[in-house]
């Protein structure tokens, strides 16, 4: 859900009400892991990538889709400009690129051998299988001032435009997937190389040319993501029905004939049918998705309060629901990478998982991570939000970058789009800087190995404890901090002016659960006292907050 058109309500989590009403079905489970996950996890606990951003190009205005084919990431969107990591806009080394580029996963340094330009905002990128291509798709009419209406190709070996690859889509491409043969696609069109397609349509690799055999239609709204299993292609979107059948938000065709195929779950609410206070119809919708090992992973935005704008998983083959996230707040991509699945988009609250809640005014946090597999239930209390109470769920994982938000596209979001490799993740977006740092619209982060691993405990977070006189000493009272990229922290009471530990105690801490600790000095010298807070993550990053006020013993 936009950021803008969240109507502010109390703390509790209201229900999406009967006309949404979901089934969901083939949930499986496993035994819930330990409670945390990091850069240095428990054993069981997939890791997640570093919160330390590293150097990458940047742009002067959106990135809406990645594809990553080895070391290259192709990136596109809204922008006319990029320049390297570190460099402001209109500095030295600032280059002309429209609305595409590309540029290293393993270095962040722009392509100098792909440079190309769209006539019109790029919305989605897709390699295909063999890694030989890369499609893009968007409201553009030419490429490189050549007819390529709504979808093009270009060759990854020579970074060269792929000519014969011409179908005329006569309108928007949201949506591709492919095979090393054939291009599926779907969007807002309804005619494809002068024949009649509604919003889904499939093309030869070779030339463009339709495949009359496949016609499915997204009857009623527009197709935002489209992933190819064997002989099913799974459709994501807006619609509420596919071939005529009901069909909300997800479903699943034959890649042969186009003909509708079994899919068991139901993540998406159906479309409102009374409107609320303000006059609107809520509504959710599939923004992204992606496959990894049978699992396909889902994205949602739900417009409207507390519509369904989570994340989902399901067997690729027949729909059946693995896990699904109601945690509040939109989702526009998201990435799975061996065990750990990324997001981002801006959820606010995340109680539904055992975890973040709303807070007033709300924070928006724009990256996430979890588990591949379920690692629970729905904490929803039974009519606060019925639909997904007891569902299973995914944990959490503690990775929490700061992504400052954007103002290019007037929605006030932070990263659109996710891609990577088992070694990095990279974001592209709008946002203008990093953990604050500038960085604009496209950011890397990498595996522990590769990574700088200086993002420590939040200094702004220890404050100077309180000291208190007892019967037996010095009672030490504090309350703890937190991490983007480690769970457990360790605590050490420093006494006076001495960098000797009195003690060191390790804690789980979370930014919406930081922990409280005491400590008794009994071995303090007669006089006055003051103490410090040292806190260390994992990694050894540091930090030592301000002396309390002095206390006699």
């Amino acid at each position: 859900m936009r950021a803008l058109l969240r109507q502010r309500r109390s703390g509790v989590r209201a229900g999406v009400g009967a006309a949404a009403a979901l089934s969901l079905v083939g949930a499986a489970l496993v035994q819930p892991g330990p409670a945390t996950a990091d850069t240095m996890p428990a054993s069981g606990v997939p890791a997640t990538v570093s919160a330390d951003p590293l150097p990458t190009a940047q742009v002067n205005g959106v990135v809406w889709s990645m594809a990553t084919v080895g070391n290259t990431v192709y990136a596109t969107g809204n922008f006319t400009k990029a320049r390297p990591a570190g460099v402001k806009e209109g500095g030295a080394g600032e280059v002309a690129r429209g609305n595409i580029m590309a540029f290293d996963l393993t270095t962040g340094k722009l392509s100098t051998s792909f440079v190309h330009t769209l006539d019109g905002q790029g919305l989605r990128l897709m390699a295909s299988p063999d890694g030989k291509r890369v499609y893009v798709g968007g409201d553009f009419t030419k490429v490189d001032g050549k007819d390529h209406n709504h979808l093009a190709a270009f060759d990854t070996a020579t970074g060269k435009l792929i000519d014969a690859f011409a179908p005329n889509v006569k309108n928007r491409v949201r949506a591709i997937a492919a095979t090393n043969s054939t291009v599926y696609v779907g969007g807002n069109f309804f005619n494809v190389n002068g024949k009649s397609r509604t919003r889904l349509a499939a093309v030869k690799a070779s030339d463009g040319s339709n495949i009359d055999t496949w016609k499915p239609a997204a009857n009623d709204d527009e197709v935002y993501a489209l992933a190819v299993y064997g002989d099913r292609v799974i459709v994501g979107g807006r619609f509420q029905q596919l071939n005529g059948e009901k069909h909300v938000g997800i479903g699943a065709v034959s890649a042969t004939n186009g003909g509708t195929l079994p899919w068991s779950s139901k993540p998406i609410p159906a479309k409102a049918t009374e409107p609320d206070s303000a006059g609107k119809y809520g509504y959710s919708y599939v923004t992204d998705l992606r496959i990894q090992d049978g699992i396909v992973y889902g994205a949602a935005d739900g417009e409207r309060y507390h519509w369904f704008d989570g994340r989902f998983s399901a067997k690729a083959s027949n729909g059946d629901l693995v896990w699904l996230d109601n945690c509040y707040g939109a989702t526009y991509g998201i990435l799975p990478v061996g065990q750990t699945v990324y997001a981002v988009g801006h959820p606010h609250d995340c109680t539904s998982l055992g975890a973040f809640p709303e807070t007033d005014p709300v924070t928006y946090h724009r990256t996430i991570a979890e588990t591949f597999d379920a690692r629970g239930t729905d904490k929803a209390k039974p009519g606060t939000n019925s639909n997904y109470s007891g569902q299973p769920i995914p944990q959490l994982l503690d990775w929490f970058p700061k992504l400052g938000m954007g103002t290019f596209t007037k929605q006030y979001q932070a990263a659109w789009a996710l891609t990577g490799n088992s070694n990095y993740v990279a974001m592209g977006g709008e946002f203008p800087n990093v953990n604050g740092k500038a960085q604009a619209g496209l950011v890397r982060f990498a595996v522990k190995a590769s990574a700088p691993n200086k993002v420590g405990p939040e200094a702004a977070n220890v404050k100077a404890p309180t000291v208190a006189k007892t019967s037996t000493g010095l009672k030490v009272t504090w309350t703890g901090t937190w991490d983007m990229d480690n769970g457990w922290l360790h605590y050490e009471v420093l006494r006076d002016s001495s960098t000797t530990a009195l003690t060191s105690v390790k804690r789980l801490s979370k930014f919406w659960d930081e922990p409280s600790m005491t400590f008794t000095d009994t071995k303090a010298a007669k006089g006055k006292h003051t103490y410090r807070i040292r806190v260390k993550d994992p990694l050894g990053n540091t930090v030592t907050g301000p002396a309390s006020a002095a206390v006699t013993w």
